[in-house]
């Protein structure tokens, strides 16, 4: 090769812009056009391959791929590289076009080949050609590869059933903490908790990312006791915690708000992290404000660096859910000041506040003001919390005619909501048709029951209680058990109706029996 011509190849591929902007970006992409041209008129036959990169940094694609169809001296490493550079910039199926043109070369994949093109498949949900470069590994004799495997593992349990998936693991020789990790995100994505949990104590070695694994697939699952309790087996093994394990474990300590510990928590956070991100951050806003500990939620939100759409949510939500709705109202007045865009879920919680805090007319004026300016924000439960908002302002006639001008058929909640609003104010007559139409779309709904049983019984109507009672029994429907908990010395104590089997049952019934006898 010209020696000038490799030089000024060599040093465009190492230039990386400075600055991201459309100028710089266009200027890289003429230069390095120029230099490829300049290259070709020399008759030079062989580009350094990195070149490549040059285009990627000017974004043109176009010219990478001819580029890499008129290279002829790639090797399974440079291949290789210029294909992770296209996965890394989320263009996965220039990845795997380019793996093609590799194979058609004639250059062999390896371990790390397949680790790259495989994750590519996964991201754009491509079946086949998962299916195909799995295929491919098995004909090489690499399918046993703790690299290929991981990815192999990844793909099956994202994109088909657990079994292949399994297979997969069973398959991969020695497998390391990246496969136990990947397989037991499959498990907890198919809701198989037994087996993720027997995996997770089966490992030679964990990380703070398996930990993850297991905490955060409880704690979007629902499983928040579980979550909390490996949370603290973590800290009691010394595995220190991360950005990312904090969010999963704070969340689950709100929803079954353990104020204790979730302190606790939030201590832990500023141990192990000293200034946390606004994931954190949010997190502990939202633990505050559902534990009903709105001046620490409030603090927590001020002392926030950086303050998003969910930051303000939390805060919004927290005091609607507590009945606070003039404070609501005025955050969300904050909000739009400082510039933030509400969305969604900030129109559901302020439509809360105002229903919980009877502010019928402002709840009316955010939401046609909604409807006008902003309709892509409104989905049914919006819809549905104005009926609430109504009925439970007594606003009967209203509630029917925003019913009957729904722009949509209304399911369950409409109805249970108007129900609601009946009980209230022991409108029967009114409460029996929303009742009919409930049971109408779902025969078996307990609660439906339940609401208009506890209607009748607020209106003195024992006849029509005890109607609706032996209707119940007939239908063998049984509500759901009431359930409340509370927390002492940072352990939580649950109470299910009927249930008889805490471990100080006797005391406590000792306990009621003074009180009742001594009130």
């Amino acid at each position: 090769m010209n020696s000038l011509a490799y030089k000024t190849l060599q040093s465009l591929a190492k230039f990386k812009p400075k600055r991201e902007t459309h100028t710089l970006a266009y200027s890289q992409l003429k230069e390095t056009q120029r230099a490829h041209a300049r290259a070709l008129k020399l008759g030079t036959t062989i580009l350094e391959p990195d070149i490549v990169y040059s285009y990627f940094g000017s974004k043109s694609l176009r010219n990478a791929c001819k580029l890499f169809d008129e290279v002829p001296n790639w090797n399974v490493a440079s291949a290789t590289a210029i294909i992770g550079c296209f996965a890394r910039c989320n263009h996965h199926e220039e990845a795997i076009y380019f793996f093609s043109r590799m194979i058609a070369l004639n250059i062999k994949p390896n371990q790390f080949t397949f680790g790259t093109v495989i994750p590519s498949s996964t991201a754009l949900q491509d079946f086949n050609s998962g299916r195909q470069l799995h295929a491919c590994t098995i004909k090489i004799g690499l399918e046993s590869n703790v690299f290929i495997g991981s990815a192999v593992v990844d793909f099956y349990a994202k994109l088909t059933g657990i079994k292949e998936a399994q297979r997969a693991f069973e398959d991969t020789h020695e497998p390391n903490v990246v496969s136990y990790t990947t397989l037991i995100r499959g498990y907890m994505k198919k809701e198989m908790f037994d087996d993720a949990l027997a995996l997770f104590r089966k490992m030679p070695e964990r990380n703070v990312v398996s930990w993850n694994a297991m905490i955060s697939g409880y704690s979007q699952m629902g499983y928040n006791e579980e979550a909390v309790n490996l949370f603290v087996e973590m800290l009691r093994e010394g595995m220190p915690p991360n950005d990312s394990t904090f969010p999963c474990a704070i969340r689950a300590v709100a929803n079954i708000a353990a104020l204790g510990m979730g302190r606790s928590f939030h201590g832990s956070a500023i141990k192990f992290l000293g200034k946390f991100d606004v994931f954190v951050g949010n997190s502990l806003v939202s633990f505050y404000a559902k534990c009903g500990s709105m001046e620490d939620s409030l603090l927590l939100f001020n002392t926030l660096p950086r303050k998003n759409i969910v930051s303000w949510n939390a805060l919004i939500c927290g005091y609607a859910n507590h009945g606070r709705g003039i404070e609501a109202v005025d955050f969300f007045e904050r909000m739009q000041d400082t510039g933030v865009r509400p969305n969604s879920v900030t129109l559901l919680s302020l439509l809360l506040a105002c229903t919980h805090s009877g502010l019928v007319d402002k709840g009316y004026t955010y939401f046609n003001k909604a409807r006008v300016e902003d309709p892509g924000l409104l989905t049914p439960e919006h819809y549905a919390c104005m009926v609430d908002l109504l009925s439970r302002a007594g606003r009967f006639e209203e509630a029917e005619r925003f019913l009957q001008e729904l722009p949509f058929v209304p399911g369950i909640g409409f109805w249970k909501a108007l129900l609601g609003g009946c009980r209230i104010h022991s409108n029967m007559e009114l409460g029996e048709l929303a009742a009919r139409k409930i049971l109408a779309l779902d025969p078996e709904d307990v609660s439906s029951y339940v609401m208009l049983s506890n209607a009748h019984s607020a209106a003195g109507r024992w006849q029509s209680v005890s109607m609706i009672r032996k209707e119940m029994r007939e239908k063998r429907m049984k509500g759901v058990p009431g359930c409340s908990w509370i927390e002492i010395r940072s352990k939580l104590h649950i109470f299910v109706t009927g249930d008889r089997n805490h471990e100080q049952l006797d005391q406590i019934y000792q306990v009621l029996g003074f009180l009742s006898s001594n009130i």
